[in-house]
């Protein structure tokens, strides 16, 4: 099923941090206080545009994390982190990472982006988390 739904409150826009440094996201608040199937009627989305001043060999990654109090995250262990990696000078290219939150995922999502030491300065690209119906 294609999700295309979109509502601007359910949607941050997060700055890449400094090389060597790791930034969070704005939390979005899923609304749900115990776990239940109502994740499974959505999915999340991560657009990084294209990093061109990431250094070779050098990455971002970004990982999913939830937390039941808006205040402990730690990473959803069903989802795998995304990675892009700088090469042959150019940086890297655009991605996209689209997943189904798991049944089990608590109600407030963020993002946590971490960039190498020496990966250039990105602070300029900025990555969005959104939710899709």
């Amino acid at each position: 099923m294609s999700r295309k739904l979109l509502d601007s409150s359910l949607s941050v826009t997060t700055a890449l941090p400094a090389a060597g440094a790791t930034a969070n996201s704005a939390s979005i608040d899923l609304r749900q206080t115990t776990a239940d199937t109502i994740n499974e009627q959505f999915e999340v989305q991560v657009l990084l545009p294209a990093t061109p001043s990431l250094a070779d060999t050098k990455n971002v990654t970004i990982t999913f994390q939830d937390s039941a109090d808006n205040s402990s995250f730690a990473a959803i262990p069903e989802l795998a982190t995304l990675v892009v990696t700088g090469a042959g000078g150019v940086g890297a290219s655009a991605a996209t990472r689209t997943v189904r939150l798991p049944s089990s995922a608590r109600r407030y999502l963020r993002i946590s982006q971490a960039v190498d030491s020496a990966g250039g300065s990105n602070t300029g690209v900025s990555t969005t988390l959104q939710l899709l119906f």
